[in-house]
Parts: structure tokens; sequence; C-alpha cells
């Protein structure tokens, strides 16, 4: 889908980032950086590197030529790293590893340490990516009977066990797929629906009437409404199909019910987007359920144990608040921008923070305050801000860029969930407007959900503490795991699917449209 924004809107939204409504996470510049991998087709460069990393791990370099043949042919770059974050892909082969019968991995602490989020390490980018390849090969050598080819394009098309998903949505049962996340069974069932479809030759593409497109909305008299009708019941949003082409009061609830579980902004207009959403070809939905599907098999196992936690999908900018094994509350959040992610992880919420302090990046006090401050000496007082050990920092306040609360779990990338005072950006259908932490829409409501068992804490001494005008930590006593994901599809708890943006085109990295290759 594509957002369209208004001029009068990214004005807003320039004013809102001028105006230090940013979370506290340094810039990209700040971010802990690590060596490049550097493999070019270039049989010089790879040498070097290749018998440098080999020299170092001598017990791996029986398998030098299968290690570098999956780098042969890609132009530059890591197999296994997203920036500075090991990708999906390198999650799933850990895992994958850790659970094969008697393999023996050398260099396992190493390895153990890439995927320990409270380790240190120093291993550079190009050690670890060719240690994640090295494992790769060993992962492969000890599970793949038939002994295929080693290559980057092998990895892609067999590495996501499609053939085993495949295996298991054929079959009636599913007792012999163990999967702890119950996710996976939902989306089995969802993907079984979509196969019988497109075995149907049912689905026509939608052509518009008019061009250029015009939007839809209710009353509405053309061909085109008689199409997206007919997809709305192939879907399962209309219980009948009458073939008629006005956009009449039984489509309006269709409409509504298709853009609501699919993320979009809740309204019965037809846009141009909607209708491109609609003709995406049953075989990438396939794909995109498969490819959740997997992402299930490698999720923490004790978020199925957990009767109380907290779940951000970032594609679908939603966190679902679980308590009592049910789901308590469900808000809309935004996340990180593409150049500044929010970090795909699990962790567990030991502090609520009310009324808090804001500590302004100092990259930000440098690019941006440091001449404001210079020009005009009231600056920091009309601003709520303060200079304090040599920072800046923002005062509590309705005004304050963290909002009235703030929700702590420890990790080393510093992201953690708060409210915001920019409310209206949770308009829009795409949220990505942070620098990496999590901006929640219904903070207050989260803070009294999660306090509930604190008979100290009423909503009344909430209210107070949210409108304090000095810092109120409390700590929980009981931790409450939350876990970041990354779905861009989602069975909800109406049993309806939803498919969201991959609005870090971390689908497209696990099927390969990202790699690039020498031509």
């Amino acid at each position: 889908m594509k957002t369209y924004y208004s001029f009068a809107v990214i004005l807003g939204l320039s004013f809102f980032i001028s105006s230090f409504n940013r979370i506290e996470k340094n810039t990209l510049s700040d971010k802990k950086t690590s060596n490049a991998l550097v493999v070019y087709n270039n049989d010089d460069v790879n040498d070097k590197v290749s018998n440098d990393f080999f020299k170092r791990y001598s017990d791996l370099k029986k398998y030098k030529s299968d290690v570098m043949s999956l780098y042969k042919n890609r132009t530059l770059g890591t197999i296994w790293f997203d920036e500075d974050d090991i990708n999906e892909f390198g999650t799933v082969l850990y895992e994958k590893a850790k659970k094969t019968n008697d393999l023996v991995i050398p260099y396992q602490k190493e390895i153990d340490q890439l995927f320990d989020r409270s380790s240190e390490t120093k291993l550079s980018k190009t050690d670890a990516d060719m240690l994640l390849s090295s494992l790769y090969v060993l992962y492969t050598k000890k599970s793949n009977a038939d002994k295929k080819k080693l290559s980057y394009d092998a990895m892609l098309k067999d590495f996501l066990n499609y053939s085993t998903i495949e295996e298991a949505t054929a079959s009636t049962t599913t007792e012999d797929v163990k999967v702890e996340y119950d996710q996976y069974y939902k989306l089995q069932d969802v993907l079984k629906k979509y196969k019988r479809l497109e075995r149907s030759n049912k689905w026509k593409p939608i052509v518009p009437e008019e061009t250029p497109y015009k939007e839809l909305r209710p009353d509405a008299v053309s061909s085109t409404i008689a199409q997206v009708r007919t997809r709305l019941y192939l879907l399962g949003d209309l219980k009948s199909d009458s073939k008629s082409n006005v956009y009449d009061r039984e489509l309006m609830d269709a409409v509504m019910k298709y853009k609501v579980r699919n993320g979009f902004k809740p309204n019965y207009i037809l846009a141009e987007e909607h209708i491109n959403e609609m003709n995406i070809p049953l075989s990438d939905r396939v794909e995109t359920l498969k490819l959740n599907m997997e992402r299930c098999r490698a999720i923490a196992a004790q978020i199925a144990a957990s009767d109380e936690y907290v779940l951000v999908n970032v594609p679908s900018f939603e966190l679902v608040y679980v308590k009592n094994g049910k789901v308590e509350l469900t808000s809309s959040v935004f996340v990180g921008a593409p150049l500044t992610k929010t970090t795909i992880f699990n962790g567990e919420i030991d502090r609520i923070v009310f009324s808090p302090y804001w500590t302004v990046p100092q990259s930000i006090v440098q690019n941006e305050l440091k001449s404001k401050i210079a020009a005009d000496p009231n600056y920091l007082a009309e601003k709520n801000m303060e200079m304090v050990n040599g920072q800046v920092r923002q005062k509590p306040g309705p005004d304050n860029s963290l909002g009235l609360v703030k929700f702590m779990f420890p990790n080393q990338d510093d992201i953690y969930m708060h409210d915001t005072p920019s409310k209206t950006l949770f308009d829009f259908e795409k949220r990505t407007f942070s620098h990496g932490c999590i901006n929640v829409k219904m903070a207050k409501e989260l803070a009294v959900a999660m306090l509930k068992d604190y008979p100290e804490w009423t909503p009344a001494k909430i209210d107070k503490a949210m409108a304090g005008k000095t810092e109120n930590s409390f700590k929980l006593t009981k931790k409450v795991p939350i876990y970041i994901t990354y779905f861009t599809s989602l069975v909800n708890e109406n049993g309806e699917i939803g498919f969201f943006q991959d609005v870090y085109e971390k689908d497209k990295e696990l099927t390969g449209e990202n790699a690039v290759v020498a031509q």
C-alpha cells in the first residue's frame, strides 16, 4: 500500500520532527558500527578475506570451498546481516542448528554470543557472517541427505523448508508438526484456504472501469464495484455475491471489515491503493503465509507458556497486551523509520516510569539545538528544557516527547515503549516515524491494565503520577515479557487473516528479492 501525504501533513510532520518529538535514541550515525563484509566478485579479494578468516578459525578450514560458494557472484554484502543486526535468516538457522541432533558446531561459544543480546562480542561483521555461513554448511551437510549443491540461490530456495510446510498443509492432521506458537496452525488453515482458492481459478484481476482511477464512495455505481464485491465474497468478507454494481450498505460493511483486518484506515473509501492490494496474486499471498509460518517456528517458545505478555508487531503497527491468557488491550503504535528500524527481539518490562524526563541525544544537541540556544538565551526555558551535567533534557509535562509514561525493558539498543503528545500520527496507515522506540497510542490504558495487580496503583494515583512535575519510576515485582515481532500476516482473535506492509523489506530479504547478484 502507498500512503499519500498532503503538503500540510508533511509540513506538520516536519514541525513535529524539528520540535524534538523524537524518542530517546541516538541517530543512525551514533549507532554502534561493525566492519562491513567485503566480498566482491574478485578472486584476489575473496582469497584475501577467506585466507585470513580460515587461518584464524582453522577448525573450519575443510569447509572453505563450500562456505565461499555461498558468496560466489554476490557483488557486495553480507548474507546473515541486515545492516548491523543479524537478520531473520540467521536467527532461523541458529534455532534449526541447535535442534539438530548430534551436530557438532566448532566455535559454538562465539556463535552463541552473536545471539546473546547481553554479550559484548567483539567479532567483526565479516567474521560473524562467515561463522554463520560455516554453520549453514555444517547444518546442511548434516540434514541434507541428497547432498544438494551449496550455493546462495540454493540456500534461498531450500533453507526455509517450504517442502515441509507443503507436506504439513496437505495433511489432515498436524501431529507430526511441533510448533509452540499456535499462530502457526491458524496461518496453516488460511494457507489451505488460499491454495484451494488458487486452484479454483475463480480469482480474476479487478479491472477498474475508469482510467485514471477515481475513488469510489458509498452509493457509487460502477462495474468496479461489482468486481470488488466478488473479490470480498471470495475472501470471506461478504456472505453472498449479489453481483450488484451499486456501492450499498452490504458492501460498505464488507469493505470496512477488509480494511480493518488488513491495517488500512477504517473508512468506506475505495482508493486505487486498495484495488491494487486486492489484486495481489494469490501465489504471492501463499508465499507470505509460508514465510510467516516459518517465523512462528522461530519465535520464542515462552510465548506459548506465558499467561501475561506484551506483543508488538511492527508491520501491523499494533500492540497486544495479554493478561491471564486473554487479550486485555489492543493499541496502535508507531515504530522506527526504515533508517532507524525498531529492533526485533524479546525482553522483559521491569519498570514503568511516569512523568519521564527526555534526555536529548547529543547528536540532536549538536546538529539542531546548539545554534538555537546561542541565538536565543531563553530557548531552553521556552521548550521546557534544562541543562543538567552538560546534557540537555526536557522536563516532564504534556508536551514532553516521551509523553506522560514510558515502559522500560533493558536491551543493548536502548529501545523502549512510551506515550507521545503527537497523537495525530496514529491517523497514518504507514506509521514509521520514530528513531527506533515504540510510541503507544493507549499508553495510559496500558499502564492501568498492567498495574491492576498492584492495589496501591489506583487509576487516580496513576493520573496523579502522569501529571507530576518530577519523574516517578515504579519497579514491577513481576516482570512482563515483551515480544517485538515481524509478522506480515497474522490471524486475529476472530479467525480473520490480515496482510500487512513489509515496511522493512524483510520478506524480500528472505525470498531473495534483495539479493545482489553480478550480471
